[in-house]
């Protein structure tokens, strides 16, 4: 898995990590913590972070 900067779009928001492995690990534990749609989402990020890629989102639209 290649190591580097990512940036993940959660809830609308683009954060961008240093590293994929701390981006991982903010993203796992906000899933352990979460359930429901919530947890769907932060899975989703960690889905595409195991893919290796570099822009991962949460799978939502922002359009309600």
């Amino acid at each position: 898995m290649k190591q580097g900067k990512v940036i993940c779009r959660c809830y609308g928001k683009e954060q961008e990590f240093a590293s994929r492995k701390e981006a991982i690990r903010e993203f796992r534990e906000a899933a352990e913590w979460s359930e429901g749609c919530e947890k769907e989402r932060y899975m989703n990020i960690l889905l595409d972070l195991y893919d290796g890629k570099t822009y991962c989102t949460d799978g939502e639209d922002d359009y309600y």
